[in-house]
């Protein structure tokens, strides 16, 4: 089968272990970044088989239109970015194993070290001793403080147990369902979601992006907030309402934003505001971008390939295109 990959921007999944999955396949490995359709239908147009990597390109119906020969989608995670009804109503089948059985640990690593960054001054340190000027400030120590987690997943459980270590009282808030689980595992929670802002003097973010979550996060909750806090975000920019970390951080609550994700992305734009302010360390969204987290997440993806050219596909999302043929 023709196989492309999009958006392997450093050329690294050719050079996994987990490639070798494709192989008896011919592949193509885009590295760079299209957003205009008409372009990348061209690229694609003898595509069999799209192998995603992450959200980086939408796929829509105006662009599974233009690719008649496209049979197969396959990713692994949520797929936010991805038009099932328009993959169902062209024939396409998408998979996308979505109950990967570890978290990613590199998203959780990355979060303890925003904390860390943040709490420290670790850039604005860096940049005074470059420029000569050797101390810029005082930094807060983590043992002893609080660590608000709102959503409890994976993701925030391993987060949890880098704050324990650290000597941190974790405190969490999110849907009921998320507390539930919180409080099984033997963390806190406060009597209200205002409290928990107001406790916490770190909020990390851990919730999926849905329409029912988008914009979840609001100026009322940043008020809430301690001048002194950190607010971090490793999940997904538009959790927070747009517009209000810029406000929040202008009216000083929280004191301090660690982000790694963006409403549009890849932010290309050095004079945005929001990551030239003072009280932002930010990422551009590296959160899963390690070797050993992309050996695990397309070992899955080229699986779904390998399955679907056996013909005996998996983790199918919308298996009523497998079932008419």
């Amino acid at each position: 089968m023709r196989v492309h990959i999009l958006d392997d921007w450093f050329d690294t999944l050719r050079h996994l272990p987990c490639f070798a999955r494709l192989e008896g396949h011919e592949v193509t490995v885009w590295n760079d970044h299209v957003e205009d359709i008409t372009v990348l239908a061209e690229r694609l147009k003898d595509a069999e088989v799209l192998v995603l990597f992450r959200e980086r390109t939408p796929i829509t119906a105006a662009l599974l239109a233009r690719l008649p020969k496209l049979r197969l989608i396959s990713q692994r995670g949520v797929y936010p970015h991805v038009d099932v009804a328009a993959c169902t109503a062209q024939g396409v089948l998408f998979c996308s194993n979505t109950q990967a059985g570890s978290p990613s640990y590199a998203t959780a690593e990355l979060t303890w070290a925003l904390i860390l960054a943040a709490m420290r001054q670790l850039p604005q340190q860096m940049a005074s001793l470059k420029a000569g000027k050797w101390q810029m400030g005082v930094g807060k120590t983590l043992r002893g403080r609080t660590l608000g987690l709102f959503g409890y997943g994976k993701i925030a459980g391993a987060v949890a147990t880098y704050a324990h270590a650290f000597g941190m009282k974790v405190i969490c808030w999110g849907s009921e369902e998320g507390r539930e689980r919180a409080r099984a595992a033997g963390l806190s929670i406060p009597e209200s979601r205002a409290a928990f802002f107001s406790e916490a003097d770190v909020v990390s973010l851990h919730v999926r992006l849905t329409p029912a979550t988008r914009g979840m996060i609001d100026a009322t909750d940043f008020a809430a907030m301690k001048p002194g806090s950190v607010f971090v975000n490793t999940s997904r920019a538009g959790l927070v309402a747009p517009g209000a970390m810029l406000a929040a951080l202008d009216a000083g609550r929280p004191g301090m934003a660690a982000v790694d994700v963006f409403e549009t992305e890849p932010l290309a734009d050095a004079a945005d505001a929001f990551i030239n302010h003072p009280a932002v360390i930010a990422t551009p969204h590296i959160g899963f971008i390690t070797e050993d987290d992309l050996e695990e997440q397309f070992a899955d993806a080229f699986a779904q390939v390998a399955a679907y050219a056996a013909g005996a596909p998996i983790a199918m999302i919308n298996p009523e295109v497998w079932q008419k043929r």
